[in-house]
């Protein structure tokens, strides 16, 4: 045990006190965080998912109203508004996803 303390302190003394990754010259892995949508409504919602379900988002907005409302819509009603199959999946795995905090629409998910 004493010869890793005597180790860390020698490599601490001939480092310096600076953060020894920049000394070493390591890359740092870290990124900058993603922006997200502080509001998210069925258009944000839709076109974070991308996958062509952004196509129906007038659609959903007439028929279902918001995004809670949609979250907890069933893919029978999903069906019964036309949607296919490909995005009604999409639709609900992101919202399930959504629901528990596990995934948001990024900001530059959305193109302008």
């Amino acid at each position: 045990m004493m010869a890793w303390t005597r180790l860390i302190q020698s490599a601490r003394a001939s480092f310096g006190t600076a953060n020894s990754c920049s000394a070493l010259g390591l890359p740092r892995f870290y990124s900058k965080p993603a922006t997200y949508f502080e509001k998210v409504g069925i258009p944000e919602f839709l076109g974070g998912i991308g996958g062509g379900a952004e196509t129906h988002i007038a659609k959903i907005e007439t028929e279902i109203g918001d995004l809670h409302k949609l979250l907890v819509t069933r893919t029978l009603r999903l069906k019964k508004l036309g949607i296919p199959i490909k995005h009604r999946k999409l639709i609900l795995k992101y919202g399930q996803k959504y629901r528990l905090g596990l995934w948001k629409p990024r900001v530059d998910a959305i193109k302008t």
